[in-house]
């Protein structure tokens, strides 16, 4: 199987496995999008869907959410970690919404990229997921799994994502990366990882992975 088969392997039993993908971190609208994105760095969609609701019934939108102070909202997502840097970014990029886009999360990598706490990957999220625009944010099991496949050489996020885009077509990269995240979790963890459930790993597996699995 030579690597376009094996893509095209990829990309036929995830359609099959995931006809319908669910977004994993709950929301409501760009703005709530967002900020559950911003506050998953470092921890669980399950964490950020516990305290996301008790944030959201304070300030939903960046107009309530300023008339919070730093360390009200700190105090809320204690939880998943790296509250410091979380509410500081959640409160300035509320005032940036209000001062320089009306309000409305922009619909633009640059312009996103430019609100604190908001990186690459965050920007990523919400272009794809909010705005339908294509994008391929790449998380930790989508680093894992491409490089478990042989589609990339695990260096990096960056190159994993380079790769991605490379691979895939365009038209399906949306779906595809809410798909490997949903595989990863179900059937290639990074622990308790299973390989005779995996079937696209056991299929297209690089041969160092398989073979340190006597596979």
């Amino acid at each position: 199987m030579n690597k376009a088969d094996k893509v095209h392997f990829t990309i036929n039993k995830l359609a099959e496995l995931y006809p319908t993908i669910p977004i994993p971190l709950d929301h409501k609208d760009s703005y709530t999008l967002l900020i559950a994105v911003l506050l998953s760095a470092q921890s669980t969609d399950v964490r950020v869907n516990q305290i996301t609701p008790k944030l959201f019934a304070r300030a939903d939108n960046p107009t309530d959410m300023i008339k919070m102070s730093i360390e009200q909202i700190r105090e809320i997502i204690k939880p998943v970690g790296l509250s410091p840097m979380k509410s500081k970014g959640i409160h300035g990029l509320s005032h940036i919404l209000l001062d320089k886009h009306g309000g409305k999360v922009p619909q633009s990598f640059e312009a996103l990229e430019a609100l604190p706490a908001v990186g690459h990957k965050t920007a990523s999220v919400v272009m794809a997921q909010a705005f339908d625009v294509p994008a391929f944010p790449v998380d930790t099991h989508i680093h894992r799994l491409m490089y478990r496949w042989g589609f990339s050489n695990g260096k990096s996020v960056v190159q994993t994502e380079r790769d991605a885009k490379r691979l895939f077509p365009k038209e399906k990269w949306n779906d595809l990366h809410l798909q490997i995240i949903w595989y990863g979790r179900e059937y290639c963890p990074a622990r308790g990882w299973d390989l005779s459930k995996d079937i696209i790993t056991k299929t297209i597996g690089r041969k160092s992975v398989l073979k340190k699995h006597n596979c």
